[in-house]
């Protein structure tokens, strides 16, 4: 079968497409035709290795797998002895941020893991874009308490985390202000956004309104920039680990000091997240962003493209045998 494969830690140009051996389901295992697969930020992490402290998940001085990639959209092939919320022929989806080696042909994964099944008239490429960005959105979401009088500004609101963070605050009821750049504004406004704020043309931080939170989902902005934006007992959130890893330890120097926090949003539970992006899926109140869509010969440019850091939604990759 087609695979990307890597063997060591690297920038993108360490990737390689080959013919490899089609894996096999154990007696709890799908075997998943893949037809769709994202290249995200994680994926970014888990081909170079950095930060650091992703080695401790994916492997210290190798990567543990050949084949990178960390969700899916396809079609089960075949089904282990074991399994039976599963059939031959049924679409599904999933995600593990620690790797899935979905960026192939096929896969396996477990029938106990995060997949489930695709809801009716969403396609491949859809799916899989409410997979890595919102599972980190939902984890920001969930870490705070949100209802119809919380106030809102997302940094990075045109990403796959910030775009799905928007839709995922506005269905909880929340005031959004969402920053992004000059081209996206129509973007975010379709999203549900209350606010909107060019970073291109004014620096979001002047804001003079106030919030109980702000959700960095880029991580290009840090809690001292941001604290004079928050109202007393605000919460700062950030999707990177911060100047010096502060968001590592500033969770615990601000609680205990009390006032303004800080909280890192530890990303947990992806079957959740998916099953809760099916049903905003099969209901209609989600919108998924897709910025580019790649062959896998194209896997160099893809990472690259997403490495740099300009693309809006979420960036697909391609390995449907047919048009989806």
């Amino acid at each position: 079968m087609k695979a990307v494969t890597r063997t060591k830690y690297g920038p993108p140009e360490v990737l390689e497409v080959k013919e490899i051996l089609k894996p096999q389901p154990e007696e709890n295992e799908l075997l998943i035709r893949v037809h769709a697969t994202t290249v995200n930020r994680t994926d970014c992490g888990i081909l170079t290795g950095k930060p650091y402290l992703i080695r401790a998940f994916v492997g210290l001085t190798k990567p543990r797998h050949l084949v990178p990639g960390t969700d899916f959209a396809g079609q089960v092939e075949a089904i282990g002895s074991d399994v039976t919320a599963f059939q031959i022929g049924d679409r599904v989806w999933g995600l593990h941020d620690e790797g899935l080696e979905s960026q192939a042909e096929y896969m396996t994964i477990g029938d106990n893991k995060a997949v489930v099944k695709i809801p009716e008239n969403i396609s491949y490429q859809e799916v899989v874009a409410c997979a890595e960005g919102a599972h980190y959105a939902n984890n920001f979401i969930n870490k705070v308490k949100i209802d119809s009088s919380t106030k809102v500004l997302v940094n990075g609101a045109t990403g796959a985390i910030g775009s799905a963070a928007v839709q995922l605050l506005k269905y909880h009821g929340a005031k959004v202000t969402a920053v992004g750049n000059t081209k996206n504004m129509n973007l975010v406004q379709s999203l549900g956004s209350d606010k909107t704020i060019d970073y291109q043309k004014e620096d979001f931080t002047k804001d003079d309104e106030k919030y109980h939170f702000v959700f960095d989902a880029v991580g290009k902005s840090s809690f001292p920039e941001c604290k004079h934006l928050l109202l007393p007992k605000g919460v700062y959130i950030s999707s990177e680990l911060g100047p010096n890893a502060q968001n590592l330890y500033l969770p615990l120097t601000t609680k205990i000091k009390g006032g303004k926090r800080v909280i890192f949003p530890l990303p947990v539970n992806c079957k959740k997240s998916i099953l809760f992006m099916s049903k905003l899926l099969s209901e209609g109140k989600f919108k998924p962003v897709i910025d580019r869509v790649y062959q896998p010969e194209q896997i160099v440019e893809a990472y690259n493209y997403v490495a740099s850091g300009q693309k809006t939604g979420n960036v697909i990759i391609n390995f449907s045998p047919l048009k989806d």
